[in-house]
């Protein structure tokens, strides 16, 4: 199996308390194994207020629904050995 790297990574955002933000980060590779997004280290599932979702089978989005100031921190996409950080 092909080595997954980031080809792009995540971009700091500020939104206002309410609002929805969204993350993308693009792999080397369709199909990517071993994904993990995280907020504050604590690791995200896909639910009502975090979408998580592939388009084009290398863009990795997380969409947080709502943010409040509880949401402030350090996202953080992992795949395999490699993270980027927003």
């Amino acid at each position: 199996e092909p080595d997954v790297t980031i080809v792009s990574g995540l971009k700091d955002a500020v939104v206002f308390e309410g609002d929805d933000v969204t993350f993308r980060c693009q792999v080397s590779h369709e199909n990517a194994r071993d994904v993990e997004w995280k907020l504050q280290d604590v690791a995200l599932q896909n639910n009502e207020m975090n979408e998580i979702s592939v388009e084009k089978g290398k863009i990795h989005t997380l969409t947080l629904r709502k943010v409040t100031e509880q949401d402030i921190g350090t996202i953080t996409f992992r795949v395999g050995p490699h993270m980027s950080t927003a």
